[in-house]
């Protein structure tokens, strides 16, 4: 089999709250005559981005094209869940020209690249390009970018420190494998944060690649897919924090789901979370809540303290059961207190 009969597949990563599941929805709405398949890969064992995208389903990408993997990271689960998901997708009754992988916001792309190199798979399908999303607002702010020579000296005044997070080795990892970096929330980084954040991407991206300008995920697919990279076959190209090891650990990070009982008032819950991502450190929370007297569910979206809600669709015969998906680092992570902040 040739690569030209292969199906290609676009790994889209990025950090949390990067704009990951906006951007699969353009892509969608905009396939250009591809018919799609859409794998996501959320980070604990509620997803929300699968049922986001499955609502948006279209006739290019029918609701059963959409699989959502919730049990874990993708990279570490190749022989359980990626390979017979991939496999499925390519069984179904009319094969999909191009899938898309959404990873975990905190997902090490490169192990999921080594997958494509299993015997069951690597003569089906080859990793068309890896598209990387970053924040240009948080980027622009210094969050994620490391000062490798401050850490050096810190570390040289007092040998007890480690100031290299684990939240900038993801980071660092996603931006080394990509072919091409999408900074997104281009509107609200501003030009000076644009340019700011160009030059700190530019700093820690390993090799010369396209970085440009996305909001509200809206960017031409001639652009980021048909890049025929065969990123399976790039490995060297893409260095890796975890370069040498066997496998990667999540411990870092922990999730909590919170069940959520039905809110009188939406600027109530906003002010929760704000608090929470101020004195419980969070990262990200997502999902769905009632609202009283509201017969639609309240799709929100969280990274630290920016909260973006909205109305998505009736609850319809579906229980009124709304949950919160809450990622904090472990070591900031305290379950009890989200929960008595959110009121559940």
């Amino acid at each position: 089999m040739t690569d030209l009969a292969k199906i290609p597949v676009t790994v889209i990563t990025g950090f949390l709250g990067s704009g990951k599941t906006t951007l699969i929805r353009h892509l969608m709405t905009h396939a250009e005559g591809r018919r799609l398949a859409v794998l996501v890969n959320e980070f604990g064992t509620v997803g929300v981005d699968g049922d986001i995208l499955k609502s948006c389903a279209i006739e290019d990408c029918p609701a059963e094209n959409i699989v959502e993997l919730a049990n874990g990271c993708i990279c570490c689960t190749v022989a359980d869940d990626f390979i017979p998901t991939i496999e499925a997708l390519m069984a179904l009754p009319t094969r999909p020209d191009h899938i898309l992988i959404e990873t975990s916001g905190l997902a090490l792309p490169k192990p999921l690249l080594k997958a494509f190199d299993w015997p069951a798979i690597r003569s089906k399908i080859t990793v068309d390009g890896v598209i990387a999303l970053a924040d240009a607002e948080a980027v622009a702010a210094g969050r994620f970018a490391a000062d490798v020579a401050a850490v050096d000296a810190q570390r040289l005044a007092d040998d007890s420190l480690d100031h290299e997070t684990p939240l900038s080795e993801v980071f660092e990892d996603q931006i080394a494998c990509a072919d091409i970096i999408l900074m997104s929330k281009a509107d609200l980084a501003g030009p000076l944060g644009l340019a700011a954040a160009r030059e700190l991407i530019e700093a820690e991206s390993p090799r010369k690649i396209p970085i440009l300008e996305m909001t509200e995920g809206v960017i031409d697919p001639k652009v980021v897919l048909g890049l025929n990279a065969a990123a399976e076959d790039d490995l060297a190209a893409r260095p890796s924090h975890h370069d040498g090891a066997d496998d990667h650990e999540h411990d870092d990070f922990e999730t909590v789901v919170v069940p959520m009982p039905e809110i009188e008032d939406v600027d109530t819950l906003v002010a929760a979370i704000e608090k929470l991502a101020t004195e419980q450190h969070i990262l990200r929370a997502k999902g769905y809540v009632a609202v009283a007297g509201k017969p639609m569910r309240l799709l929100v979206q969280a990274v630290g303290a920016r909260v973006r809600h909205q109305f998505d669709r009736p609850w319809g015969a579906t229980p009124r059961a709304g949950h919160l998906v809450v990622i904090a680092e472990h070591d900031h992570i305290d379950a009890s207190a989200i929960r008595r902040v959110l009121g559940a």
